[in-house]
């Protein structure tokens, strides 16, 4: 919701999805939609549901910018993950975010908006048990290389790449374990995970006027994890 939050206070109307059809309406966005990324990216009747959806609302305000946040990770080794699970992670992590900006081209073009990716430092540097979360963020990068060049002069892609980030999913992970969260902020250089609201400031950013010259690229809001080499002594 920090992204929803920091866009809202900047005046942008907020267009919100996801799986859960029970949260449709909260002050952090201006209008929710329910809507799973395995489908849209499996069926094109569902692309399109979704973005005739979309168009009842930008066709009052503009479509300025799409935000490819939503992401699935699933964790196993080598030797345990299954066809389907790279198949799962492939669709939600990489080609929805492939069918949507098909999907709302025309639109962003007309506005000259931009796209940002919500990445991960696992693209860079990974740790055991993230070959399907790696391997697919790590081409969800290579994508936005690929659309800024593709896209050229009509829309701006980005990629935003966070370290460990305070959400609520990685608080639930560490609840009962204090000295293990202490551990994983230890391990950035900055002492510490990131805030959701300043991985929001980050996307703000790309997602605007100030950044008009930047596209292709990739920021990494790392607090400084993929400059420290860990060796075992």
């Amino acid at each position: 919701m920090a992204l929803c939050q920091a866009f809202k206070a900047e005046g942008w109307f907020v267009i919100a999805t996801g799986r859960s059809t029970n949260q449709t309406t909260s002050s952090d966005f201006d209008a929710f939609i329910p809507a799973d990324l395995n489908e849209i990216a499996s069926s094109p009747e569902k692309a399109t549901e979704f973005t005739s959806k979309v168009s009842e609302y930008t066709a009052q305000s503009p479509l300025k910018a799409l935000i490819n946040n939503a992401a699935i990770q699933i964790l196993g080794s080598t030797e345990d993950l299954k066809p389907e699970d790279l198949t799962l992670s492939f669709n939600v992590n990489v080609l929805a975010p492939f069918v949507l900006t098909q999907q709302f081209l025309e639109q962003l073009t007309a506005n000259k908006g931009s796209i940002l990716n919500i990445g991960t430092v696992h693209a860079q540097a990974t740790k055991a048990e993230f070959p399907a979360y790696a391997t697919t963020k790590t081409a969800m990068h290579g994508l936005t290389r690929s659309l800024a060049v593709d896209l050229g002069k009509k829309i701006r892609v980005n990629t935003l790449a966070p370290a460990a980030t305070e959400t609520p999913m990685l608080k639930a992970g560490f609840e009962g374990k204090p000295e293990a969260y202490q551990e994983l902020a230890d391990a950035h250089p900055i002492g510490r995970v990131a805030d959701v609201s300043e991985i929001a400031k980050a996307a703000l950013f790309l997602c605007s006027d100030n950044a008009s010259f930047i596209t292709g690229a990739t920021l990494y809001a790392d607090g400084g994890v993929l400059s420290r080499l860990h060796d075992p002594c």
